[in-house]
């Protein structure tokens, strides 16, 4: 069975968002959960955030940026096409309690988790501060989303072109300066995830990050997602992909990121190339 496109949006430069019928994941998710996907049949399967969904109508939102081969096909597809297989909820969702003032901190594409993971801590009676960072203002999405998931909205930009210049480390040491930060949870980029747990290290605040490591089959089975916590091997898949963040060896996972750059990079450039020519032909 195939899941049908019911909605297509592109959000920014190369990020889109689409919603598709799927009753049996909707039924489950929570937030900081993900699913795997499949765009045909002799796709490769890989991970995407669970965005947001409505149980009542059964709708999954994926948000998702289209930077590798897999995406970029994710990318072509449009309303009314369909997706050939979609697994999940996977992952142990975001321990959601009340701690008081709670700060997440999203980099780049981790604007899409971060939505459902500040609403229910919000919903839980937390104050929560949302930071969103980005290179630029064409990269900011969702905003009028996190300013009803969060008690207040920050931006950061590189280049200052909205919101504020600078990293969203930035606005974290400005709010742990004026009051007390119970926890904090950074979803994004892999040095970014570093850079929050080395700040919030020395105030000894509860830290997670959310890891997205290279993953092939989503149930513990491969391995491929392995991350080493507290000296420990754990799996994104089935242990997370929440860590302490003050444990996680950053570098080892950073290292294990770029295994497959040479090969990503061929499998793009291969695939660009047949379809320009299959455009020639047409």
């Amino acid at each position: 069975m195939g899941y049908k496109i019911l909605y297509k949006k592109e959000l920014c430069t190369n990020q889109f968002e689409i919603r598709v019928k799927a009753p049996f994941i909707t039924k489950n998710a929570k937030a900081g959960q993900f699913i795997i996907l499949r765009t045909d049949k002799n796709s490769e399967r890989i991970p995407l955030t669970i965005a947001d969904y409505d149980r009542e109508k059964e709708e999954l939102t994926i948000v998702y940026m289209a930077v590798g081969y897999t995406t970029k096909k994710l990318a072509s597809l449009e309303v009314g096409d369909e997706i050939e297989d979609i697994v999940g909820p996977l992952g142990v969702p975001t321990h959601i309690e009340n701690y008081g003032t709670v700060v997440c901190l999203a980099g780049g594409y981790g604007a899409a988790p971060c939505y459902l993971i500040a609403k229910a801590f919000k919903e839980a009676g937390n104050k929560v501060y949302m930071v969103m960072g980005a290179r630029n203002k064409d990269l900011i999405f969702w905003e009028d989303k996190m300013k009803d998931a969060s008690t207040e909205l920050f931006i950061t930009t590189d280049d200052g072109s909205m919101g504020r210049k600078g990293f969203v480390t930035n606005v974290l040491e400005e709010i742990i300066a004026k009051e007390k930060v119970d926890y904090a949870i950074a979803v994004g980029p892999m040095p970014m995830m570093r850079a929050v747990a080395e700040m919030t290290r020395p105030h000894a605040i509860k830290t997670d990050a959310s890891m997205n490591p290279i993953m092939v089959d989503g149930t513990g089975m491969c391995g491929a997602c392995r991350v080493t916590v507290g000296g420990k091997v754990k799996f994104a898949c089935v242990d997370g992909p929440d860590f302490d963040a003050h444990q996680i060896d950053f570098e080892e996972v950073m290292n294990r990121c770029k295994i497959y750059k040479e090969q990503e990079k061929h499998c793009d450039e291969t695939n660009c190339n047949l379809i320009k020519q299959a455009e020639r032909i047409s």
